[in-house]
This record gives C-alpha cells, sequence and structure tokens, in this order.
C-alpha cells in the first residue's frame, strides 16, 4: 500500500524588507545612480525619461516650473533647453520626442505612448470634467466651430477662438470661457494636441501638424492591452509597488487597475510579494534593481513621480507630505512651495522656496529638520544643493529665513562655505 503525497499549498509571496523596498523604488526612478560628471545633454534626458515614463506639469512658477526639478535632482545642472528641445515641433530637422496630454495630471509623456492613451481620448464625452462633457453635449456645434478655428489658424491660444471669457466668481480658481472648454474637450479627446507653451499658455494645434506621421498612423491597441501597458511602464518606474500605486501612476480607475495587475500577475510579469510594514499587497517588477546602498542627494518637486502618490511616501519613507499652496497662510505648516530633501536613501528635510528673480537670489523662508538625523550633515549637504540648483536658475546667491530647527544650521553652513 502507498501513501499520498501530501498537498502543497500554494507558495507563500516572499517577504522583502522596508528599507530594501525603499531602495528598489529609488533605484527604479533613477536616484542609485551616480550623476553625469560631463556635460548633461539629451541623452541623458532620454535615460531619465525612458525611466519615468511621464513628466507631470504644474503651472506654479514660484520656484521653477516643475517639469524641470526630476531631471535636475537625478542629473544635477542641465540645459532646460535641451527638455525644451525634446518637446519641439516636428516640422524641419528635429523630431518631435514629447507631447502633452492627460497622463498622470498634465503631463510630458513619450510619443510613443499616445496609442496607448487613445482609449481615454475616446471616453472623453463620459470621462472629461464636467464642463467639457456638458459643453459636448449640449453645444457640440460650437465644439466643431472651435475645431475648425483651430484647422484654419493652429497653432492658436484659447482666447483666439474669439469667445468672451464670463466674469470670475468669488472663490472660482478658473473662469474659462467657452472657447477654452470647447478646446480642452478636442484635447482630451485628441482631437487637438499642444503645439508648445508660450509662458506656460497652451497653444493647440491639430495631432497631424504636431505629432510624428508614423506614432498617428500606428493601430490603435486594445483597450485593456493599452491598460497592461501603462501599468508596465508604472511597475518598471516604480520597482515594488502596490497595486493603487501602480494604478494611480497612470490615472487608471480601481476597477481598471485591479483587473490589469491580476493579469500580469497571472502572465508572470509581476511578482507578488509582503513588505515589512505595507498593509496592502506588493508586486515586485521582475527586472528591478535591489542595489544595498543609494548615495541620491537631491531636491525634490512636489509633483516627482517618486513622491506624488503621497500614500506612498509615507509608506516608503515615512514621511507625511502635503503642499500647502492652496491652505490660508495662517494654517501652513511648512510653507507654500516646500520641496522634500533626499539624502542617502531618507528624506531628511523640508525646505521652502522661492526665487526672487529680479534680485538674483534664491530664498530660503524656511527649513526643517525630520527626526533622528544629523543635523549638521544635512545642513552641509542641502547647502550644497541649494547652491546647486541656484546657480542652474541663474541665481547668484542664497539667502535663508528663520523658520525652522534646520534654518540657524543651513544659513551657517553657506556661510562658512562648508557645503561641497
Amino acid at each position: 500500500m502507498t501513501s499520498s503525497p501530501p498537498a502543497v499549498g500554494p507558495a507563500r509571496p516572499r517577504r522583502l524588507g522596508a528599507a530594501a523596498a525603499r531602495r528598489i523604488a529609488l533605484a527604479a526612478q533613477g536616484f542609485a545612480d551616480p550623476r553625469p560628471a560631463g556635460r548633461v545633454d539629451a541623452r541623458h534626458l532620454r535615460r531619465v525619461m525612458s525611466r519615468l515614463g511621464v513628466l507631470q506639469l504644474d503651472s506654479v512658477n514660484v520656484f521653477c516650473r516643475s517639469h524641470y526639478l526630476p531631471m535636475f535632482s537625478r542629473l544635477g545642472p542641465y540645459p532646460r533647453e535641451a527638455l525644451d528641445r525634446l518637446t519641439a515641433h516636428t516640422a524641419g530637422p528635429v523630431r518631435r520626442e514629447l507631447f502633452e496630454y492627460w497622463a498622470h495630471e498634465a503631463s510630458l509623456v513619450p510619443v510613443e505612448v499616445q496609442p496607448l492613451l487613445r482609449w481615454r481620448m475616446a471616453r472623453a464625452a463620459t470621462e472629461a470634467w464636467g464642463g467639457m462633457v456638458r459643453m459636448a453635449q449640449d453645444r457640440p456645434g460650437l465644439v466643431e466651430e472651435v475645431l475648425d478655428v483651430v484647422a484654419r489658424r493652429g497653432p492658436i491660444r484659447s482666447s483666439e477662438t474669439g469667445q468672451l471669457r464670463p466674469p470670475r466668481h468669488p472663490g472660482q480658481m478658473w473662469n474659462w470661457h467657452d472657447g477654452k472648454v470647447a478646446l480642452e474637450y478636442l484635447f482630451w479627446a485628441g482631437r487637438v494636441t499642444a503645439a508648445r507653451r508660450v509662458n506656460f499658455e497652451r497653444l493647440y494645434d491639430l495631432p497631424e501638424r504636431v505629432l510624428p506621421a508614423e506614432v498617428l498612423t500606428r493601430p490603435t491597441p486594445d483597450e485593456s492591452e493599452s491598460q497592461r501597458e501603462l501599468i508596465r511602464i508604472a511597475a518598471r518606474a516604480m520597482g515594488v509597488a502596490t497595486e493603487p500605486d501602480l494604478g494611480d501612476y497612470f490615472r487608471l480607475s480601481r476597477g481598471e487597475s485591479k483587473l490589469r495587475v491580476a493579469e500580469l500577475v497571472k502572465a508572470g510579469e509581476l511578482e507578488p510579494i509582503t513588505v515589512e510594514g505595507w498593509r496592502a499587497p506588493a508586486y515586485l517588477w521582475p527586472d528591478a534593481r535591489q542595489p544595498r546602498r543609494v548615495r541620491a542627494r537631491a531636491l525634490l518637486s512636489p509633483f516627482d513621480n517618486l513622491i506624488w502618490y503621497r500614500e506612498r511616501t509615507q509608506r516608503l519613507f515615512g514621511f507625511r507630505y502635503r503642499i500647502e499652496i492652496y491652505t490660508p497662510a495662517p494654517r501652513r505648516v511648512y510653507g507654500y512651495y516646500v520641496l522634500p530633501f533626499l539624502l542617502g536613501d531618507r528624506l531628511v528635510a523640508r525646505v521652502d522656496l522661492k526665487s526672487d528673480r529680479a534680485a538674483g537670489i534664491l530664498l530660503v523662508p524656511g527649513a526643517f529638520l525630520e527626526p533622528d538625523v544629523d543635523q549638521r550633515e544635512v545642513a552641509v549637504q542641502l547647502a550644497a544643493e541649494l547652491r546647486s540648483v541656484a546657480a542652474w536658475l541663474g541665481l547668484s546667491d542664497v539667502r535663508v529665513g528663520e523658520r525652522g530647527k534646520l534654518a540657524a544650521p543651513l544659513a551657517l553652513a553657506l556661510r562658512s562655505g562648508q557645503d561641497g
């Protein structure tokens, strides 16, 4: 008589320590690599962009336009016009490499990603913001008239649609006129796109006059495959992540994100794991680097891919971060435009920054130290990074205010030339 072999249950997911997960995430975002020693050019920018997959845009310019900062954080000083050239018009010898669309928020993404976002464009009539949807439903003739204006006269500003701007109501952030609403609907639907921005104002034109023909003529992928590929891009960019982390990267709905992640797990493209201290299940990109040590030093834009999902930031770094731009000044804890400071593999401080361009000074109204870090080392390293970013922005000096425990040590490090 022979006995049956014992039943074998499913293998338990392997467990990853919190520090290891943090280093994997930093490596995936490019922070485990040393900054280039020589001149930074388009090749370096392309490498960072291939890792990140998307750069978020934001209109606030109190310190620096947010989409320029992720490149600086990973590469150090670089010519900002080199990034601008990647979004150049396709006419002539320069081929546009990045275009603007609603990817995370308003974002720059590689032109090759455009077919993967067509499913979102196709949903404009139901998923665009309410005012746009109402415009498309109630005034389709106006939408077509605006499209005709773009076709005849593009690239155009929204003011060139000939629609009058209504008065701003109290508490209203945007006072878009009808022509602007129609343009934004057409932009969401992919029927117009951004040719360029002038003083951060979007100029609209037809996609066939902006994007490479070889991209526009590619077949439209199946919606589910498009979303799976977006999750793949997100997984590569994050290294290790929860399902909500992955879905947030390109703003998929939770239902779609859950489906796509489950499909990639079933196909063996994502490895389910558990991470110490994480309540939610996690997923590891199979080719993710797992460095023993990360020696990063970087100021992070509030909209940097590493920290834009605040729940993930707190989970990875134990760092509670909220931007206070829209918080009334008396209620702000840290300041108007506060950047976290990454040193090694930890977020060790936060600094409120403002560029006084007329005076040529980088103002630091407040500098705040995180618990359990070496105050002097943080001050010295932050001073060095502030001098570097100030020079990159064409500012000749750094001036520190009095707010925050780190302010006095930082000012001393800057005065004494200890930064290096």
